[in-house]
């Protein structure tokens, strides 16, 4: 797989609808184990609500899983699946949580309600895109510093650590395919003076 799409962190948001309480939750996971962790997790902080509805998509082996948790069937589970699936996003986990409020939605409420859900859920979770990235290093003088981190944010680099010693020291990934581009520019502005490190590999938010 080249690049992907999931989620950039865990995060939750909520509405109101016809007095039902929805709270729509979201997580990166990456295994079954993970998912379901999270799922009970959810479970139990809201063991008092009327239902714990959840969908989860891995790009293992194409998993996908979801539970009305008590709905009509299809009218909790499979929309909260479709919003993960119409974004495109893999390695993700959604719980959508009801506090029933007394008034029945009906079926083309329910899904509505749920689908809401599961979208401001991803939406907290902010969507990033996920490809092979190089890690590097670079090491320069201090009076170079500013210039090499400009370069690195217009090649969209992510910095992931900066070391200040004798020189400053950083190591960030970058996408595969943009390595050679930023190691001909940082040679053109530093004249040969630096060069790039290549330390490992992995997937990185770009």
């Amino acid at each position: 797989m080249k690049e992907y799409k999931t989620v950039e962190f865990e995060n939750s948001d909520e509405f109101v609808e016809k007095k039902s309480k929805f709270i729509g939750y979201v997580k990166p996971v990456q295994t079954q184990e993970d998912a379901v962790s999270f799922i009970n997790s959810i479970k139990s902080k809201h063991w008092d609500a009327t239902h714990n509805v959840y969908a989860y998509v891995l790009k293992e082996n194409n998993i996908q899983r979801y539970s009305d948790d008590g709905e009509p069937s299809g009218t909790a589970g499979v929309p909260v699946l479709d919003v993960i699936l119409k974004n495109g996003l893999v390695d993700i986990c959604v719980v959508v949580t009801r506090y029933f409020g007394g008034i029945m939605l009906g079926a083309g409420g329910l899904v509505r309600a749920y689908s809401h859900g599961s979208k401001i859920a991803v939406e907290s979770g902010n969507m990033i895109t996920m490809a092979p990235c190089k890690i590097l290093t670079v090491s320069v003088e201090y009076s170079f510093y500013e210039r090499v981190n400009n370069l690195l944010s217009d090649f969209d680099a992510n910095v992931e650590n900066t070391e200040f010693a004798d020189h400053v020291t950083i190591t960030f990934s970058l996408k595969q395919e943009r390595v050679t581009d930023l190691q001909n520019k940082l040679t053109d502005l530093s004249n040969g003076l630096y060069q790039l490190n290549e330390i490992g590999e992995k997937f990185a938010k770009i």
